[in-house]
């Protein structure tokens, strides 16, 4: 009851932060290049996305699950047409057992990197990036993690005109060893995402993070809707999300919705 309570209090203050906002933010046209930036995977900025996920309804005790996701994403100039640019998610997840009388779970799940090759300039009108993705099997417990070692291509298409953001990130991870008796992991990841941003910087979006599970040829589809907001608070910029998860498809005994508030730390160049 307390971690829910915190929870909403957080939404509350979220929500209060982003009515707030364009009285927080200064209108510059650096503010401008940074909103879209904050939308695109491949950007050359380095930040800091600390993103809160809640799950609502899992298996016959209708179980919550929790996690957050750090993810870094730090760029490097290779010369002066190309940059590698490094994302990381590194899941902590406290998971409500899904029947009753069951054990809860928390701890760190299964640390996915991914190292894109990204021209510096826009390739026909396409932003774009490609390389491998790999799957360290850092989960702390067995029932957080696939205990395989994997790898596999991801890549990033997007445009950005007029306000709109719209593309496509992909990977697909294969597992090539680690312990023989969890299954093996042949998983593929689509998220083809859209939104706008206005003036003030207020971005509304629309994606989904849909898997397809070789192994058990099944998908798990959740559609994602959020609204975002550059600011800036002592200088300091920040990107504050809200969004409301729901499943179009998922497994048996999968969750039904979700929530997500995401606060990202920029630090431009």
């Amino acid at each position: 009851m307390l971690k829910a309570l915190n929870f909403l209090n957080t939404i509350a203050m979220l929500i209060i932060l982003i009515i707030m906002s364009p009285m927080i933010a200064a209108a510059t046209d650096s503010d401008e290049e940074l909103a879209k930036k904050t939308l695109n995977p491949v950007a050359d900025l380095i930040s800091l996305p600390l993103q809160f996920n809640q799950d609502y309804g899992i298996g016959p005790a209708d179980a919550k699950r929790s996690w957050l996701n750090v993810q870094p994403v730090i760029p490097f100039t290779l010369n002066k047409e190309w940059n590698l640019i490094t994302r990381t998610i590194i899941p902590l997840i406290d998971a409500e057992s899904p029947v009753a009388g069951g054990d809860n779970k928390s701890g760190m799940g299964d640390i996915t990197q991914s190292f894109y090759l990204s021209p510096k300039g826009p390739v026909g009108g396409w932003i774009m990036g490609f390389g491998p993705a790999l799957l360290y099997p850092s989960a702390t417990d067995e029932a957080l993690g696939g205990e395989k070692w994997g790898a596999g291509p991801t890549g990033v298409l997007l445009q950005q005109q007029s306000g709109f953001t719209y593309g496509l990130l992909f990977n697909h991870i294969w597992s090539y060893a680690g312990d023989d008796d969890h299954s093996y992991v042949s998983s593929t990841f689509l998220q083809p995402f859209f939104s706008y941003t206005t003036k003030t910087y207020t971005s509304i979006g629309l994606n989904t993070e849909s898997t397809y599970d070789w192994n058990n040829t099944g998908w798990t589809v959740p559609i994602n809707f959020y609204v975002s907001q550059l600011l800036k608070i002592k200088g300091q910029p920040i990107s504050l999300q809200l969004g409301y998860r729901y499943y179009a498809v998922s497994p048996d005994n999968g969750p039904d919705w979700g929530l997500r508030f995401v606060i990202t730390f920029l630090f431009p160049k």
